[in-house]
């Protein structure tokens, strides 16, 4: 029986570790086809609150919802509704009408193309289109500057209306992509996304604790997202996603609990199977857990909001791809992470990974920002090479 006690270690040493060292609370799950083997928590779900973080604590998982919208669109291609290499714009009209940013002019007016190529809805999933983030693009981050487009923050349709950075299919730029991936499903489906994903994903896995928008108790059992300084202390935000959202936003819209999301990583070690009935099907899940890629690779996110997140990069020196909607590691992770497992992230310190050749998944969640927080990236980073050596 592997000795899972290190864990509970590393998640007391983040939230003991010295004020500019720290994490203010933590939840970390780790889960085998066969059900969960170790669910830990410590410290305190907000500064200003002593309350325990606990198992049942929500968070806001930003990112962690893309793998969630994936889902969504995959079902789609299952029943024969999708075609993922048709122009994008059949499905949704406005991906047709975003132009390509080819800089700035000397008055400071963009210079505008028509792109090469349509959008598809496979680019959305493999973050090929062209699109980015104001804090991972210097151009975004300037037209959301200097042109009073809507943060997407704002959850609103005008918030994704930005140009794209290159012809679609010929680079790799993380960004909206999987919140245009949400309203071809909405477009396809006829209803809103948050109702997809509940009907076919939330309640065949039983994930009863998810959703964009916060039940009172979800809201009542909220951490608190807080902010890393330049002296290292942390102080509270208040931040709280949209809870009248204009667009679900499938990039980064949901709350949930870890042990919610870990149903949704187990499902990926069971070939598609939930706790309630199946999510999708095994070839689908084995076809989407492959680099999609191909010769392209995933680089070095590059911070242009350091109060947002700080440069990230998985694995430095070593070759990343991408899959539907997932990071692959080519080589074996430091960690001890099969080569070619699936892992991602949310803006607010949570990772995961999925080891379906070990049959292991786990999550660690945070609510801290910036991004890539040494302190909490290095505690999950020690927690998943923890995890291997228990179970090697």
């Amino acid at each position: 029986m592997p000795d899972f006690a290190p864990l509970d270690d590393i998640l007391q040493r983040v939230v003991s570790a010295d004020p500019d060292q720290r994490v203010p609370g933590v939840v970390a799950t780790v889960t085998r086809s066969d059900g969960d083997v170790y669910v830990g928590a410590a410290g305190a779900r907000s500064l200003d609150d002593p309350t325990p973080m606990t198992a049942d604590t929500v968070f806001a998982v930003f990112s962690c919802t893309k793998a969630l919208t994936s889902t969504t669109v995959l079902q789609c291609v299952e029943d024969g509704l999708l075609d993922l290499d048709a122009p994008a714009s059949e499905y949704v009209p406005e991906l047709g009408e975003l132009p390509v940013l080819d800089g700035f002019a000397a008055d400071g007016s963009q210079i505008l193309r028509a792109p090469t190529t349509p959008i598809t809805t496979r680019m959305l999933l493999l973050h090929t289109a062209g699109l980015s983030y104001s804090f991972f693009s210097e151009e975004y981050a300037r037209l959301l500057a200097e042109t009073g487009q809507p943060d997407i923050l704002t959850a609103s349709r005008d918030c994704l209306r930005s140009p794209l950075l290159f012809d679609p299919g010929t680079r790799w730029s993380y960004g909206t992509n999987m919140d245009w991936a949400g309203l071809v499903v909405e477009s396809i489906r006829g209803q809103r996304l948050s109702e997809v994903m509940q009907k076919r994903v939330f309640d065949p896995l039983g994930m009863s604790e998810s959703g964009f928008v916060m039940t009172d108790s979800m809201a009542a059992r909220r951490a608190e997202v807080h902010q890393r300084l330049d002296d290292g202390s942390l102080v509270p935000t208040g931040l709280v996603l949209d809870q009248e959202p204009e667009v679900d936003m499938g990039g980064h819209g949901v709350y949930a609990t870890i042990g919610d999301y870990t149903k949704y990583l187990r499902m990926w070690l069971r070939d598609g199977e939930g706790e309630h009935g199946r999510v999708l099907r095994a070839e689908t899940v084995r076809s989407a857990s492959v680099n999609g890629l191909g010769d392209l690779k995933v680089g070095m996110l590059a911070s242009s909001a350091p109060a947002l997140t700080h440069d990230a990069e998985f694995f430095p020196g070593q070759s990343k791809s991408w899959a539907y909607s997932f990071m692959v590691n080519d080589d074996e992770a430091p960690t001890g992470r099969t080569a070619g497992s699936l892992a991602w992230a949310g803006l607010a310190n949570l990772y995961y990974w999925i080891d379906r050749e070990k049959d292991v998944a786990g999550m660690w969640g945070t609510q801290i920002l910036p991004f890539a927080d040494p302190a909490s990236v290095g505690g999950y980073l020690d927690f998943e090479t923890a995890v291997y050596r228990a179970i090697s």
